[in-house]
């Protein structure tokens, strides 16, 4: 709540921009509560189109522009709590992480239920950005870092990786690998570069905290 906020993935720094321009021109009735529900609805949205996919695949389009409701929503409360100076630190910390948990949960169950993925590959990719979390809420409590990314990946580019995927799937590019689709290949590769980027975060970690905090030896 009160840790260095850090951001070194890709976009943060034109995302940043964006951000607080829309937020400077948004009208007083607009609080940062409605930017998270609207998040909130779209990541359900998100979920719902994916689903209604296995009918026609035009909704590919609506889950890729409800993925940009979803980012506004998800992106810019925060954003408008600190330009008008009424940011509320632990509330919005824990209703933030805890709205990001179920709405990932619901995009990667809704990708599951759609014809292009695995409902399996969606539990994986929803299981990996949790561990993910949760490394990160650590990170904040036990060095005083928020890192909102992982090396040059973060939120962000993930959106835009799978709108790109939705482009694609759309206009009818989907080869099939070794029986899994383009979508399960590219879930699965991410999933384990999350792993990757996870093991290596963690040792990097616990050894900044055992040279702030050594073992003692017995006397």
């Amino acid at each position: 709540m009160t840790a260095r906020r850090e951001k070194t993935f890709l976009l943060a720094r034109p995302e940043a921009r964006v951000l607080d321009w829309i937020a400077r021109r948004l009208p007083r009735w607009v609080m940062p509560d409605h930017l998270t529900a609207l998040g909130v609805l779209a990541a359900l949205g998100i979920a719902a189109a994916y689903l209604l996919s296995n009918q026609d695949p035009v909704w590919l389009w609506a889950a890729s522009g409800l993925l940009v409701v979803h980012w506004l929503g998800d992106s810019l409360d925060g954003t408008l709590a600190r330009v008008r100076r009424s940011e509320r630190p632990r509330y919005g910390y824990y209703l933030d992480h805890l709205v990001d948990a179920i709405a990932t949960a619901v995009i990667g169950v809704g990708l599951g239920l759609s014809p292009y993925m695995l409902l399996a590959t969606g539990l994986v990719l929803v299981i990996a950005y949790l561990v993910l979390s949760i490394n990160t809420y650590l990170e904040t409590h036990a060095l005083g870092v928020f890192s909102l990314g992982y090396g040059r990946l973060g939120p962000t580019e993930a959106r835009v990786g799978l709108v790109a995927l939705n482009t694609a799937l759309a206009l009818g590019v989907a080869p099939v690998v070794a029986g899994l689709s383009v979508l399960d290949v590219a879930v699965l590769g991410v999933a384990g570069a999350m792993i990757v980027a996870l093991v290596v975060r963690a040792f990097r970690n616990l050894r900044e905290l055992a040279r702030l905090e050594p073992a003692q030896t017995a006397p």
